[in-house]
């Protein structure tokens, strides 16, 4: 069952004082099952990060729709998007948008405290979470005494708390080394496995190689996909890296 579809986005920004107007997309349709976990790869200025703030129900489309569990997110009225989001949707950032007068834990809780849930619940669900990410001993700490791979995974538990529909996770290793980047993805596959449906923006070959499908968006528009099937994650890297030189030297989609 789609638990995401994109019908027909287009997305046109106007310039407030006038000068050519910029198509971001142009149409961009896909669907993305429950259980999923899906890359979107594609060049500077290629539309992704448009969609992904379409997705996020941060920005509007032109035209077309985005269903969430069949409920139109484009629709939505302003004073309800932010409940909307907080109740189907989890982030984790590149810069990973902790506070830093805030402990790990409450940076954890914020979304269930915004949602009113009490403290006994919260710990309930937070629990579970940080164990299997492996950050329950430094929970009291603050953003700033721990390091950046130890703060995305504090992140991930912001995101999963509320038990979301889809997460969205924008260039999740962009701000990592190399050792915190694997643990990362290790994190995510894992998280899938248990059926996190999980939707990813990112440049990196290695990281969207750990994904189960890889999108790409050429000019506003999905250009071509590539299911991960078999291929084991080498096999997976080679694949994204042919059809990224492909983009880039502006050859035919390769079905």
């Amino acid at each position: 069952m789609a638990i995401l579809e994109v019908r027909s986005l287009k997305k046109i920004y106007v310039p407030r004082f006038g000068g050519n107007q910029v198509q971001a997309l142009s149409n961009v349709s896909f669907s993305v099952e429950e259980g999923e976990y899906v890359a979107i790869m594609g060049e500077s200025g290629s539309g992704k990060t448009t969609l992904l703030n379409i997705l996020a129900a941060l920005d509007k489309p032109t035209s077309g729709e985005v269903l969430l569990n069949g409920e139109n997110i484009t629709g939505i009225k302003e004073k309800d998007i932010s409940a909307f989001r907080r109740e189907n949707l989890g982030f984790v950032f590149q810069d990973f948008n902790l506070l830093d007068t805030f402990s790990l834990k409450d940076n954890v809780f914020l979304p269930l405290v915004l949602s009113g849930k009490g403290y006994e619940e919260m710990n309930l669900r937070m629990r579970p979470i940080v164990r299997k990410l492996g950050i329950t001993d430094i929970m009291e700490k603050y953003p700033y005494e721990v390091s950046g791979g130890q703060k995305q995974r504090v992140a991930v538990a912001r995101a999963l708390i509320t038990n979301p529909k889809l997460v969205l996770a924008d260039e999740p290793t962009g701000a990592l080394d190399s050792r915190a980047t694997e643990g990362l993805l290790r994190v995510f596959e894992e998280v899938n496995e248990e059926g996190q449906t999980i939707l990813m923006v990112t440049h990196s070959v290695k990281a969207a190689s750990h994904a189960k499908r890889v999108l790409f968006i050429k000019d506003g528009e999905v250009f071509h996909q590539i299911y991960r099937a078999t291929m084991n994650e080498e096999e997976m890297y080679q694949k994204i890296s042919d059809t990224l030189t492909i983009l880039a030297t502006g050859g035919d989609r390769n079905e």
